[in-house]
């Protein structure tokens, strides 16, 4: 068993680990899950990912086959989203799935990472697990539309104290976690706690226009209407399916 960053010649085995695992792991249509797998990883985008320094790809190769993958992805200097981790369901069980999460932690903390976000849907039992298992709570929930239909998704972080301040908001106080960030499109969103604990999601702060970002839609969507600075989903996205 090796872990190792992904080639462009494990594209097609990575659709196939995606397509496998969401088919176990999700109550999703299988066209919705098809749709999803086309758009996600096609071609061109896991070629732009392969070259994009931002992003992390790495692969489980077990013998020459691609068994399982990991999704990551740079939000700021030290902070990054762990978007998938996907095992085939014929090699669960075995191990493959902590020893990918490790490499993956391991490897972005020598690109200088101090702290991941990781997402999941709420009914993928398996997947709130194993995140909890490995030292991550449970920060919120968060609704996303997929296909036409919403769901719950779980927001699990590495939570560190150290960076967090807090700060008056309509005459409440919450919490500032500037070690814990989501990438905006002209900077970063820092997340925002309703307990210094960093127990629940309150929102997200604009880094550009520092406030409070006020518009965000059921997709997920933030927006500062002050700097223009937003955030799109970055994988439940009707336009993806």
């Amino acid at each position: 068993m090796e872990v190792r960053e992904a080639l462009p010649k494990d594209r097609p085995a990575i659709r196939d680990v995606a397509r496998r695992s969401l088919q176990t792991s999700y109550s999703l249509d299988p066209g919705t899950i098809t749709g999803a797998i086309e758009e996600w990883y096609d071609e061109n985008r896991l070629k732009e990912m392969l070259n994009d320094d931002d992003k992390l790809l790495l692969v489980v190769d077990v013998d020459g086959q691609v068994v399982a993958f990991s999704e990551s992805e740079r939000t700021s200097e030290e902070t990054a989203d762990l978007l998938w981790l996907h095992v085939d369901p014929n090699y669960r069980d075995s191990g493959y799935g902590d020893s990918l999460y490790k490499a993956t932690r391991n490897h972005l903390s020598a690109e200088g990472i101090e702290s991941i976000q990781a997402r999941v849907l709420a009914d993928n039992v398996g997947g709130t697990k194993f995140y909890e298992e490995k030292g991550l709570s449970k920060v919120g929930e968060e609704h996303v539309e997929i296909d036409g239909t919403t769901y719950i998704e779980y927001v699990y972080s590495e939570v560190d104290q150290e960076g967090i301040e807090p700060v008056e908001v309509d005459g409440e106080t919450v919490y500032i976690d500037y070690e814990n960030t989501v990438r905006g499109s002209i900077g970063p969103f820092y997340v925002v706690y309703t307990e210094e604990t960093g127990e629940e999601i309150y929102g997200y702060w604009c880094s550009e226009a520092d406030t409070l970002a006020n518009a965000m839609d059921t997709m997920g969507r933030i927006q500062c209407d002050e700097s223009g600075n937003t955030k799109k989903p970055t994988r439940w996205d009707s336009a993806y399916l």
